[in-house]
């Protein structure tokens, strides 16, 4: 049996009791799922993929890689052959599984930040790894890992890592043979800083060897429920990860294709939604803060990360006595213990309700 943490959100079910007992009823802001309608031209292009009675390829359609490849270089100026891009049922699976995938194994580490998505650590897990969770890489010295994970925007900060930063992580695991894995998923949701791609050349210098680029659609186009996501960088990593995937069975639906392409396409819809948040983000942020919380980093993405100086716990407890529902920081890592993660992805109505009870 593989020893794996408790899943952290079941332990949350006591207070999401509690805060669901309001007057008022529930602010869910926990989780981070979307709420938003799913875009038209998604929807429209899923009804007319419907009739797909064939198995549909693994490594996706010409179509949908082509889009994945214009949407990098549109609007994050990351050349890539459509070649080296790979469709994943979602983001959170490709994450679990990378590791294994990869050929990690016993005696070898994955790395990932000091404050991460679970995820990170349950894939080397699920790989019989070793995880190991650390910011400076210069103080591992000599040690080998066969794994780097970076995630910017953070989840669960919204910390932003510059270009110099992540020349610096590309350079350490090139000397040491890791791979990088960069999940990128909330790249687009730049607020105070503009996130930067692993693969763009200013980070990169060109070369996309032992480098991997996580993207979702969930967020950027409300397609979560779609389970729509895919991975970009080496070649040779990605003909890998192909060949093994194709053995397992890991396809995205023929239809979810149809619709990725629609929206990797559409630029429109994406920005609506981004002005969503920043709406939502500029109404609760500062009611955060009025009542005692301080927002540090939290300079991109979708969440505000904050603390008032107690147990996170005790934070949790007293928000859900408002009714407000957030996640505490230590399912992110240790460090977390005395902060929550506060989601923007309520309506507005909702987003208002909480602003309202922080007064």
């Amino acid at each position: 049996m593989i020893a794996l943490p408790d899943f952290p959100w079941d332990r949350l079910a006591p207070y999401k009791e509690l805060a669901s007992a309001h007057p008022g009823g529930i602010v869910d802001l926990s989780v981070g799922t979307p709420v938003d309608p799913v875009p038209e031209v998604a929807r429209s292009a899923l009804a007319e993929a419907a009739n797909s009675p064939g198995y549909p390829q693994t490594y996706g359609t010409a179509r949908l890689r082509e889009a994945a490849a214009r949407w990098l270089r549109r609007r994050h100026g990351v050349t890539v052959d459509p070649a080296a891009v790979l469709p994943t049922i979602g983001s959170k699976e490709l994450v679990a599984w990378l590791p294994t995938l990869l050929g990690v194994g016993p005696g070898q580490r994955v790395i990932f930040p000091e404050l991460a998505y679970p995820t990170y650590d349950v894939g080397a897990r699920l790989a019989g790894a070793e995880p190991y969770p650390a910011d400076g890489l210069l103080a591992l010295g000599p040690e080998r890992a066969a794994l780097v994970w970076v995630n910017s925007p953070s989840n669960p900060t919204g910390r932003v890592l510059p270009p110099e930063h992540l020349r610096k992580v590309v350079a350490w695991a090139r000397e040491r043979g890791a791979v990088v894995a960069s999940d990128e998923c909330y790249i687009e949701l730049g607020w105070e800083e503009r996130p930067v791609s692993i693969l763009h050349p200013e980070v990169c210098g060109g070369s996309h060897e032992g480098l991997l680029a996580v993207h979702s659609l969930s967020k950027r186009s409300n397609l979560a429920g779609y389970r729509a996501g895919f991975i970009a960088g080496d070649p040779e990593l990605v003909r890998r990860l192909l060949e093994i995937r194709k053995h397992a069975g890991m396809m995205v639906p023929a239809p979810v294709q149809a619709a990725m392409v629609a929206v990797l396409d559409d630029d429109r819809h994406a920005e609506e939604q981004r002005e969503r948040y920043a709406r939502r983000r500029a109404a609760l942020r500062p009611a955060l803060e009025r009542a005692g919380w301080i927002i540090e980093h939290s300079v991109a993405g979708l969440y505000l990360w904050a603390t008032n100086g107690t147990d996170c716990w005790e934070q949790v407890r007293a928000l859900a006595e408002r009714g407000i529902l957030v996640a505490p920081g230590e399912f992110y890592g240790p460090a977390g213990r005395r902060y929550v993660r506060i989601a923007v992805t309520a309506s507005d109505e909702r987003i208002a309700a909480a602003v309202d009870r922080l007064k």
